[in-house]
């Protein structure tokens, strides 16, 4: 199973939210580019970026942050956050993330979506599903729609797309474990997807969990900068 450690930008900051809640912010780094440096050092191979920023003003913002970690780290980044037009998918790819990940698109404008993975190809592309309960939600979690998160898998796997993670926002930040039933839920209905876990991971235990039931990757953030993992664990 892949761990893929997440850095949250907000203001070009290392940040954590605590259930996707803008008001609920901690600072972890103000260097992003220097915790990424010490992923790497520890072997991690791949790199989970978030643009926080880019998630609320509906435009990539931190693509900066993006172009400093890729040009100074061997390490595989998947961008999100913000990413609504082509114009904003060309920076994020020029910046040097290897995959973009994309969400809210995916649900409010499914042809232009499909349109990208058709012209750029499915294997640059992260699907990323935020849920509430089982729905999806979009816009930095600010918004909930009426859409399942099984509706969207085989939607998109009918498209083409082979890697997505899924965030259980009610969990993220929290460190109180993962939706292991959910995932599982997930895992068994679609086999052949790469799926990433995410939110909720608070210990080596939780990885092993997840691991179990067959999760192909798993997103760890708050657990190791809150000191629950340390990184050389996690290799």
């Amino acid at each position: 199973m892949e761990i893929i450690p997440a850095i949250d930008i907000i203001d070009g900051k290392c940040v954590r939210l605590t259930e996707g809640d803008y008001t609920q912010k901690t600072v972890y780094n103000e260097n992003p580019l220097e915790v990424a440096k010490s992923f790497e050092d520890a072997g991690i191979k791949r790199l989970h970026l978030v643009d926080l920023d880019g998630a609320k003003a509906g435009k990539v913002t931190n693509w900066k942050v993006l172009e400093s970690i890729a040009k100074n780290t061997q390490l595989v980044i998947d961008f999100g956050g913000g990413i609504k037009k082509e114009s904003d998918l060309k920076i994020v790819f020029e910046s040097g993330a290897e995959l973009a990940t994309i969400g809210s698109l995916a649900v409010k404008e499914p042809a232009l979506f499909e349109t990208w993975l058709k012209q750029y190809g499915e294997s640059r592309f992260l699907l990323g599903a935020d849920v509430k309960g089982e729905n999806i939600a979009i816009g930095g979690w600010l918004e909930t729609t009426n859409e399942t998160i099984i509706e969207f898998i085989h939607k998109y796997i009918s498209k083409g797309v082979t890697q997505l993670f899924c965030t259980d926002i009610s969990k993220d930040g929290k460190l109180e474990g993962p939706s292991i039933e959910l995932y599982k839920k997930i895992i068994q209905q679609f086999p052949e997807l790469y799926f990433i876990a995410s939110g909720g991971v608070s210990s080596m235990h939780d990885i092993d969990e997840l691991r179990l039931i067959g999760c192909s990757g798993v997103i760890v953030g708050k657990a190791i900068y809150e000191g629950r993992i340390k990184i050389s664990e996690l290799c």
